[in-house]
């Protein structure tokens, strides 16, 4: 599965956010960790923020911090802000799709997206977190 950049910037965000909920961190300092455009950032936390899962705090020592729930917040809840999730294919028809075969291609394709879809809206914040932190300390081991 492929997502789109700004579903992916606003992932890196939410668990950059939610993996120091004590702090506030600025848009400056997110965009220059993970190596993109602060225009493109803001309009990620832009849109976030109208979702209600980060909160802006503005004046000296302000930025951005994580407001939803890292217990109950799945990867699906902040891709679905970004892009459908709806992976079936609604277009017009590929060569072969109207054959035996491409029925039975296209029954095993939409259990693939069905899985993919279900896997992003069982994974929570805190369940990236934990993963997070277990894939440091084995980088560490070696």
């Amino acid at each position: 599965m492929k997502l789109q950049r700004s579903s992916r910037l606003a992932l890196y965000s939410v668990l950059e956010l939610a993996s120091r909920p004590d702090e506030q961190l600025s848009a400056s300092g997110i965009a220059a960790k993970f190596d993109v455009s602060l225009n493109h950032l803001a309009k990620v936390l832009r849109d976030l923020g109208r979702a209600r899962m980060v909160e802006a705090v503005r004046g000296a020592g302000g930025g951005y911090r994580f407001c939803g729930n890292a217990r109950r917040t799945t990867l699906k809840d902040v891709v679905e802000i970004f892009e459908p999730i709806t992976l079936h294919d609604a277009g017009g028809f590929e060569p072969g799709d109207k054959t035996d075969f491409g029925t039975s291609l296209a029954v095993v394709l939409g259990e693939i997206d069905d899985i993919a879809v279900a896997t992003l809206d069982s994974i929570t914040i805190e369940t990236m977190l934990k993963l997070t932190s277990r894939v440091q300390r084995q980088a560490g081991s070696f």
